[in-house]
C-alpha cells in the first residue's frame, strides 16, 4: 500500500508524460522521475480485515492518491486544482 501510494504521489506531484512527434518523451525512470524514499511522507495503513470482495492490498492506493492530495489543498487553501503535476501556480 505505501508503494502504491508512492508510485501515485509521483505524477500528482512532479512527473508528466509528455507527448511529441506522436510519441512519449519520457522513456524510462531517467527521465520520468518516482518519489524516492526520502521525499515519501510518513503514511500509516490500516487493514481491515474482511471476507468481502475486493481482497488484498497495494495497487488500490493508486487511483485515489492524487484526488485525494487535491481535495486536501482544497480544504486547505479553497483553490481547486484540476491538472497534474498539482501545482498551485
Amino acid at each position: 500500500m505505501q508503494g502504491g501510494i508512492g508510485f501515485g504521489l509521483s505524477p500528482a506531484l512532479l512527473s508528466q508524460i509528455t507527448l511529441a512527434d506522436g510519441g512519449t518523451v519520457q522513456s524510462n525512470f531517467h527521465d520520468y522521475l518516482v518519489l524516492r524514499e526520502q521525499q515519501m511522507p510518513e503514511i500509516e495503513v490500516h487493514i481491515v480485515p474482511s471476507a468481502e470482495a475486493p481482497t488484498g492490498v497495494g495497487e488500490p492506493g493508486v487511483p485515489p492518491i492524487a484526488a485525494a492530495v487535491a481535495n486536501a489543498v482544497f480544504a486547505a487553501t479553497g483553490k481547486r486544482i484540476y491538472d497534474m503535476p498539482l501545482s498551485l501556480t
